[in-house]
C-alpha cells in the first residue's frame, strides 16, 4: 500500500511553442521510475520540444537517472531536445554526480528552457 501512496505523479502541461513541459512530483526512485516510465517515454517518442519539471522531486536513484538518460536519448533519436528544468540542489548534485548533465543540459530559468527546446 505504501508503494502506491509513494509513486511518482506525472503530468503534462502545454506551454507556447508546442512544448511540452513534463511535471514530475515523488521521488525517482525504482518504484517511482516504474511508475512513470511508460507515459514518459510515450511523451519522448512523440514531442520534439520537452522540459521535464524537477522542481517537486525529491529523491533521485539509479533507476531514476535511466528513466531521464533514455528519455533525452529518445528525444534525440526523434530530433527532438529535452532539459531538465529545476531541479532541488540535492537532487541537481546526484545528476551532476552522474553526468547526467553533460547528456541533458539542466536549467532554472523556464524562458531560458524553452528556448533550449525549441532551438
Amino acid at each position: 500500500m505504501g508503494a502506491i501512496a509513494d509513486a511518482m505523479k506525472l503530468s503534462v502541461e502545454e506551454l507556447p511553442g508546442n512544448v511540452a513541459k513534463a511535471n514530475m512530483e515523488g521521488r525517482l526512485d525504482i518504484v517511482g521510475a516504474q511508475s512513470i516510465d511508460l507515459p514518459f517515454n510515450v511523451l519522448v517518442g512523440s514531442r520534439r520540444a520537452i522540459v521535464v519539471d524537477l522542481s517537486q522531486v525529491t529523491f533521485v536513484a539509479s533507476m531514476g537517472l535511466r528513466t531521464l538518460i533514455m528519455g533525452a536519448k529518445t528525444a534525440a533519436s526523434k530530433k527532438g531536445k529535452m532539459v531538465l528544468f529545476a531541479p532541488k540542489p540535492e537532487v541537481e548534485q546526484v545528476l551532476v554526480s552522474a553526468g547526467v548533465d553533460t547528456l541533458v543540459p539542466i536549467l532554472h530559468d523556464l524562458d531560458a528552457a524553452t528556448a533550449a527546446v525549441r532551438a
